[in-house]
């Protein structure tokens, strides 16, 4: 327990630093606007508008938290522009709420698929995850179901050895549904907890995607009808509003159950975590600061918040 504590404290403070340029982008606007106003009225709110909206957090985000704080300001009597930084914090971390049963998949027999565009980092995000659930104890089985391109599956299989986890996988070129069938098997034979399944990121082509997703689904319904099932799509941070788009287009072709932001450390577009929620109503539920195993931690809205914030975290 110790360790772990030990571990999101030093994850915090990477996410403090990797979020510094989003930093810049939305605190120091925002802040220079209560700063810079001396009463709270439309020119007040219009120009938060547009700090929250060029900050990457989205159209509907910013109109919801824009109008919580008209709500507040109103109730709470408030004159003060400054007054209504923490009301705009607290705001921003209520939209972001990951929801009692983000992490059930972990205590039950689950099959995760993981889908997202090639570029995102979604083999080596499977690996960090792979990593991540054996050092909770898991028995975890890795299909290397992106048999479309040709390193995926080499990249797999070093993380699979890096995390002790036992990898499926297809000639380059297979079926990969027969890859998802044999894995399936061998995570059943096995009694393995968990089966993360990489599959090929094409969007291009939102056709054949939604066809081989539909009979990976079909093959995982049939074989393994008891398995809990999680999917999730890998999205780059630092693409901001297009990874929005790119979330609501497998949202189209994917039941899709969790976000993972990659790249958080190298983008002013940070505030995509909040936009993504607020507009799809998908929990981010991982993120990732860097290239070490521990670098890609559970989503917290509080730590978020308060690394965005550069405030302290509560001594828990």
């Amino acid at each position: 327990m110790a360790e772990e504590q030990k571990e999101s404290m030093g994850f915090f403070k990477r996410l403090v630093s990797g979020l510094s340029k989003t930093r810049e982008n939305i605190v120091s606007g925002m802040d220079s606007i209560f700063h810079g106003f001396s009463r709270i009225d439309d020119d007040f709110y219009e120009e938060l508008e547009e700090v929250l909206i060029m900050g990457d957090l989205g159209v509907q985000a910013t109109y919801d938290i824009l109008d919580n704080l008209k709500q507040r300001v109103k109730e709470q009597h408030l004159k003060e522009p400054m007054e209504c930084r923490q009301i705009l914090i607290e705001s921003i971390r209520e939209q972001m709420n990951v929801g009692e049963t983000a992490y059930d998949f972990e205590n039950q027999t689950s099959v995760i698929m993981v889908i997202g565009v090639n570029g995102v980092g979604k083999t080596t995000t499977i690996g960090k995850l792979a990593g991540k659930l054996r050092s909770q104890g898991k028995k975890v089985v890795l299909a290397a179901a992106d048999t479309f391109r040709a390193a995926a599956g080499e990249q797999l299989k070093e993380w699979a050895n890096r995390a002790q986890a036992e990898l499926i996988g297809g000639q380059e070129g297979s079926d990969p549904a027969a890859v998802v069938y044999d894995a399936v098997a061998a995570a059943k034979a096995r009694h393995a907890d968990i089966l993360l399944c990489d599959t090929a990121g094409r969007l291009h082509n939102k056709k054949n995607l939604m066809d081989e997703l539909k009979k990976m689904n079909r093959i995982i319904d049939r074989e393994y009808p008891e398995a809990y099932r999680e999917t999730l799509v890998v999205l780059d941070a630092t693409t901001g509003q297009n990874a929005l788009q790119q979330a609501k287009e497998f949202n189209e072709v994917a039941d899709i159950t969790g976000i993972i932001l990659t790249k958080m450390d190298g983008t002013a577009k940070g505030g995509i975590a909040v936009a993504i929620q607020a507009e799809l109503g998908i929990p981010v539920k991982y993120i990732g600061v860097g290239e070490q195993i521990e670098d890609l931690q559970k989503f917290d809205p509080d730590a978020f918040v308060n690394a965005l914030f550069s405030t302290e975290p509560d001594d828990e």
